[in-house]
């Protein structure tokens, strides 16, 4: 297959569509740079839930539990509150709990910078710039644009985000990717035959009854520690925000963060591998019945500017006027031997 890197019509909206000689990736700017889908078609491995028959407003409507979302603010923000170094800005609570879930940079129109092949690389640009003309402004007035990169060549798929603070004010920074990992994820596979490994730490952190951190941890228990040793089943039972530490660890003698999801009978793997600037995992499989897993790579604890922790430890950052930072992910799959 050449190596191509097109913008295509997708149902009347425009997309990106990347493809090397094994891998191809349709990049959704209508749904927040979502990378709707992957595969690698010599592997027979479709990476992350999606479905063609979905019209253009129910994908609209359900972006966050397809495909690789980016949210910027990623999963709760206790009562809606976000308490900066120089402001408190108070968000309309969406969910059931009375939090303010997920953000909205992923629910935003983007728009397509570039694609072009360049080095034996199929590479998509896409960008959102915020500012008074986003509908949120009023209550947010700090302007930011988020810009994407996503490079497919034949290790897979590289993406990555940067953030710039385009205001005089602090921009509270937090990247969390949503990423729906199909399990099973070979069009043979069955479910129960899939396994997921995580670079966890030896400790989970505790939430309460409005999913929020109770700034307590504890031990791991035999539940936890399957990710430790890749043998946690990651469907069929519910995972409900388990969430930890992010370390790095040894992989065949090489640093790796991240997640693997393995299926046991055919010996297909998808890595996920994340930068450092992930601290946390949170998992969740929205009640285990629905094919796919959500290894959710976060770069601060749930709610973290209102928790009373050192910044170190819930992983906080602001950044300040016209600082810009960048986080990186690379996915791909491999046959284990």
């Amino acid at each position: 297959m050449p190596i191509t890197a097109t913008v295509k019509k997708y149902k009347d909206e425009d997309v990106i569509v990347l493809k090397s000689d094994c891998y191809e990736a349709t990049i959704a700017p209508f749904i927040g740079s979502n990378v709707m889908r992957m595969r690698n078609n010599e592997m027979d491995v479709e990476f992350f839930r999606y479905d063609e028959n979905l019209s253009i407003e129910e994908l609209k409507a359900e972006s966050v539990i397809y495909g690789m979302p980016t949210l910027f603010y990623g999963n709760r923000l206790g009562k809606g509150v976000l308490k900066a170094s120089d402001y408190t800005y108070q968000f309309t609570p969406n969910d059931a709990e009375g939090n303010y879930l997920h953000g909205f940079l992923h629910t935003r129109q983007h728009e397509i910078v570039s694609t072009e092949v360049r080095n034996s690389q199929a590479i998509g640009k896409t960008r959102y710039i915020y500012d008074e003309k986003d509908p949120l402004f009023e209550v947010f007035p700090v302007k930011f644009t988020a810009d994407f990169t996503f490079t497919l060549n034949d290790d897979g798929l590289y993406y990555e985000v940067t953030i710039t603070n385009n205001s005089d004010r602090q921009l509270p920074y937090s990247i969390c990717n949503h990423t729906c990992i199909c399990a099973p994820f070979t069009s043979t596979g069955k479910a129960l035959d899939t396994r997921i490994f995580a670079t966890i730490g030896d400790e989970k952190w505790l939430l309460n009854n409005f999913c929020l951190p109770t700034t307590e941890t504890a031990p791991l228990d035999n539940h936890d520690k399957q990710y430790q040793t890749g043998s946690m089943v990651p469907v069929e039972h519910i995972i409900d925000n388990d969430i930890y530490p992010s370390v790095l660890a040894d992989l065949d003698g090489q640093p790796f963060r991240g997640a693997i999801i393995s299926d046991l009978v055919s010996g297909k793997e998808i890595y996920y591998e994340v930068d450092d600037a992930f601290r946390f995992w949170i998992f969740w499989n929205h009640g285990g019945d629905k094919g796919y897993i959500c290894p959710e790579p976060i770069t601060w604890m749930i709610d973290a500017p209102n928790l009373p922790l050192h910044n170190e430890e819930s992983g906080y950052i602001e950044l300040a006027p016209d600082e810009a930072k960048t986080v990186k992910e690379h996915i791909y799959s491999r046959q284990k031997i």
